[in-house]
């Protein structure tokens, strides 16, 4: 089997009362998707902020105190998610979460394997707001996670967060690690944002010849100046060749409209195409890189007036 069933969360924040109430709420989205045969599940970027409705009302909106505020939650958090990857024998990227590292933060998703154990991909590369206004530090590092499909299928993945997936770097040390999924977690506050986020993650595709898949944060939180907007649609993308969609768009749901968006994707396609497509974008990379030498302007001289 070649198959990996794949579940990308259009994850709605809610004003919860209470840690109970956001354990609660997390165990209900990762049971309605292993109950439909998901193996990899995809919550989105800074889906843990809406952790922030437990703390200090004077805390919501203040975008550097609620850090390390934070930071409370973390072990409980991080245990959450493991006991259910191990109940229900999935893989789970969980929502991204600032975590405080030395004097820095940095915007970490953390994975878990179907046996609890857990991994990391921190974003390397920061928006204005986080950079300037919020103060979250790029991490190091790319990594690749490797996992074993019920059907005895080894699959490897990376995760591209948001801002991350509109650069093909990290992209591409990630596929020539052996991957061939890119997960998107994303938080955008407008339909420009996702659809930033939208054609860089088709791009990483198209380049990678590989599936990526976009899970974006959805968000009407006026109480709370972090993630009071946040708006998009899941979405799987892959390139448009041999016994792939013409237009490079697999799946995709409703525009923010919360759930699961969960489909089947086959590696076969994508290996097919990474082997014998129309084009042959993933070998060619070596030559575009070296072929594109440093730019000579030409001079074309003034345009004349009729």
């Amino acid at each position: 089997m070649t198959v990996v069933r794949v579940a990308a969360a259009a994850y709605g924040v809610d004003f919860l009362p209470d840690w109970a109430a956001y354990e609660a709420k997390i165990a209900s989205w990762v049971a309605e998707a292993a109950a439909a045969g998901a193996e990899l599940l995809v919550f989105p970027e800074y889906a843990a902020l809406e952790l922030v409705a437990l703390l200090p009302a004077e805390l919501r909106h203040d975008v550097l105190g609620m850090r390390p505020a934070l930071q409370l939650f973390l072990p409980e958090f991080v245990g959450l998610h493991a006991r259910l990857a191990r109940q229900y024998g999935v893989c789970l990227v969980a929502g991204s979460f600032p975590v405080q590292v030395g004097e820095s933060f940095v915007n970490r998703a953390h994975v878990f394997a179907p046996d609890g154990r857990s991994g990391w991909q921190d974003k390397l590369l920061m928006t204005r707001f986080e950079a300037e206004e919020w103060q979250i530090s790029p991490g190091e590092g790319v990594r690749v996670f490797e996992l074993s499909l019920r059907g005895g299928t080894e699959l490897r993945f990376g995760v591209a967060t948001c801002y991350d997936s509109e650069f093909p770097g990290l992209a591409r040390r990630v596929a020539e690690g052996g991957a061939e999924l890119l997960l998107v977690p994303s938080f955008t506050g407008s339909r420009a944002g996702f659809t930033r986020v939208r054609v860089g993650s088709m791009a990483r595709a198209l380049e990678g010849q590989c599936y990526a898949v976009h899970a974006p944060l959805i968000a009407d939180a006026p109480w709370s100046y972090a993630i009071e907007d946040a708006v998009g649609r899941a979405s799987i993308y892959a390139p448009a060749d041999h016994g792939l969609p013409d237009d490079g768009l697999v799946a995709e749901g409703g525009w923010n409209a919360p759930g699961w968006l969960i489909h089947d994707l086959d590696l076969a396609l994508t290996r097919h195409v990474r082997a014998d497509g129309h084009v042959l974008n993933w070998r060619d990379r070596t030559a575009a890189s070296t072929r594109a030498t440093p730019a000579e302007v030409v001079t074309l001289g003034a345009s004349v007036g009729v």
